[in-house]
C-alpha cells in the first residue's frame, strides 16, 4: 500500500510539473506591432506561465506533451487594450435618484459585473478613478485572488475634492450633514486623505481640480483646489510611488495640476496654448473622454440627468473635442480614457473612431490604449505590447485596426495573463 501511495504521489507530482511547464502557442493571420506600426504576417506566440517567451513569424510550434496550440487563422492579434478612466460602480442606465440609495456592497457587485463585461470587450487593464467605500479595491483584490473574473485594475479610493466641489455630494439637504468620504481641505488634510486611501489599498490617486459636468452647483471651468493643495496631494502620492490623476475641465485648473506634477489630466476641456506647452514640458499625459457626449445628450434625461448637467455637457462637448484635436496636433502625450459609466460599460472601444475623427491616426489611437497607457502606469516593460518578456495580454479581431480602427469594437478572443477568457 505504501508503494502504491508513493507511485500515485509521484504520478500526481509529474502531472503538476507537466502542467506548470506546458507551453501555450498562439498563431493567427496577423499581429499588430504597436511600437513600429507594422502588421506582422502569420505570427506564432509562445507563452509560459502567463508570460510571452517568444514572438516568431511563419513558424510552426514543436508541441510536447501537455502543450496547447490556439489557432486564430482568420484573426489579427492586438495587445490587450487599456482604459485609463473608468468608474465600475456606476451604471448609466439606472436613474441617478435610484443610484444615490445603493449600498456599498451593491456597488461592489455592480463593479464586479462591469469588470467582467469590460474584459470580454478586450480591455485587459483598467484604471478606476474613484469609487465609494473602497469598493473597486475589493473587486480588484477579488480578481487578483481568482475569486471573480476581470481585468487587472489600478484603483483609486474615494476621489479627493474640496467641500462642496465636484467630488463632494451636493444633492442632499444640509440637515443630513453629509460629506463625501474623499473631501479634504488644506494641504495637510489632503496629505492625510492620500495616506488614508493608500492605507485601504489604493494604488492610484485621483482628485478634482475643477468643477464638473455631473455634479450639482459646480461650474465646469472653475478651479477648486489651490496650487498648494494640489502640490501636497501629488507630493504625498509620489512619495509612496502612486500615479496621480487630476479631473480638470477649466484652463487654470489644468495648468495648476500640471505644475503640481500630476501624471495625467482627465477631460482637459478648456485648454489653451500655454497649458499645452506646460504639458509637453512636464511630460504630462492627457486623458480625454471624447466619445460619451452623444450618449449623455440622447439618453441623459430618461436616465435622470438634471437639466443643469445636460447644459454643462452641451457647454463642454465641442470645446473638449477641439482641445483634443489641438493637443494631438501639438504632440502632447495622450492615453485612452473614456469615463466609462457615463456611457454603458463594455462600449469602451467606440471611442477609438472618435479619436481618429478628431485628429489621430489609427496607430496613434491604438497606441494610446496600449504602449502609452502602459507608460503612464510605469508598466511599459510588462504591458502594452506583444513582445517576449511581457505579460500575455492579447486580444484578436477580424480585420486590420491600422486600416479600420472600428474593428476593435468587436473583439473575438481575449487572453489575460496567458489564460483565455473569450
Amino acid at each position: 500500500m505504501k508503494k502504491t501511495a508513493l507511485a500515485i504521489s509521484l504520478g500526481l507530482a509529474c502531472l503538476t510539473s507537466l502542467n506548470t511547464y506546458a507551453t501555450t502557442y498562439l498563431s493567427a493571420k496577423a499581429m499588430v506591432d504597436v511600437n513600429s506600426g507594422k502588421l506582422i504576417k502569420s505570427p506564432l506566440i509562445s507563452i509560459d506561465n502567463g508570460q510571452i517567451t517568444a514572438v516568431q513569424s511563419n513558424k510552426q510550434p514543436n508541441l510536447k506533451d501537455g502543450d496547447k496550440h490556439i489557432q486564430l487563422l482568420e484573426l489579427t492579434l492586438v495587445p490587450g487594450l487599456m482604459d485609463m478612466h473608468v468608474h465600475l460602480t456606476s451604471d448609466p442606465t439606472v436613474p441617478r435618484s435610484e443610484r444615490i440609495g445603493q449600498s456599498i456592497p451593491r456597488k461592489a457587485i455592480k463593479a464586479a459585473h462591469f469588470a467582467e463585461k469590460t474584459l470580454y470587450a478586450g480591455f485587459t487593464t483598467l484604471r478606476n478613478l474613484g469609487a465609494e467605500g473602497y469598493s473597486v479595491i475589493a473587486v480588484r483584490d477579488g480578481i487578483n485572488a481568482g475569486d471573480i473574473v476581470g481585468p487587472r485594475i489600478w484603483a483609486a479610493g474615494p476621489s479627493l475634492g474640496v467641500t462642496g466641489g465636484h467630488c463632494d455630494n451636493n444633492r442632499l439637504p444640509p440637515e443630513m450633514k453629509y460629506t463625501a468620504e474623499g473631501v479634504a481641505d488644506g494641504p495637510w488634510a489632503v496629505r492625510a486623505k492620500v495616506r488614508e486611501n493608500i492605507k485601504y489599498g489604493a494604488n492610484a490617486i485621483k482628485f478634482c481640480a475643477t468643477g464638473g459636468v455631473f455634479s450639482k452647483g459646480t461650474k465646469v471651468g472653475i478651479q477648486q483646489y489651490s496650487q498648494d493643495e494640489m502640490n501636497a496631494i501629488v507630493d504625498e502620492a509620489h512619495l509612496r510611488g502612486l500615479t496621480v490623476a487630476a479631473h480638470a475641465h477649466g484652463t487654470s485648473g489644468i495648468k495648476a495640476a500640471i505644475v503640481a506634477g500630476v501624471d495625467s489630466v482627465e477631460h482637459v476641456s478648456f485648454v489653451d496654448d500655454e497649458a499645452i506647452k506646460l504639458a509637453k514640458k512636464h511630460g504630462t499625459w492627457f486623458s480625454m473622454d471624447i466619445y460619451n457626449t452623444e450618449y449623455t445628450l440622447a439618453f441623459g434625461e430618461q436616465n435622470g440627468v438634471a437639466e443643469e448637467n445636460l447644459n454643462k455637457e452641451r457647454q463642454v462637448s465641442k470645446k473638449q473635442r477641439d482641445s483634443f484635436s489641438r493637443a494631438v496636433k501639438a504632440g502632447v502625450n495622450m492615453v485612452f480614457g473614456t469615463d466609462a459609466a457615463i456611457y454603458p460599460h463594455g462600449d469602451n472601444a467606440k471611442q477609438f473612431s472618435r479619436m481618429v475623427e478628431f485628429g489621430m491616426t489609427p496607430l496613434q489611437a491604438l497606441q494610446s490604449a496600449t504602449i502609452n497607457s502602459a507608460k503612464l502606469l510605469k508598466m511599459d516593460d510588462q504591458l502594452g505590447q506583444i513582445k517576449s518578456g511581457f505579460l500575455a495580454d492579447i486580444i484578436a479581431v477580424k480585420g486590420n485596426p491600422l486600416e479600420n480602427i472600428a474593428v476593435l469594437e468587436d473583439v473575438q478572443f481575449v487572453m489575460k495573463d496567458g489564460k483565455v477568457f473569450k
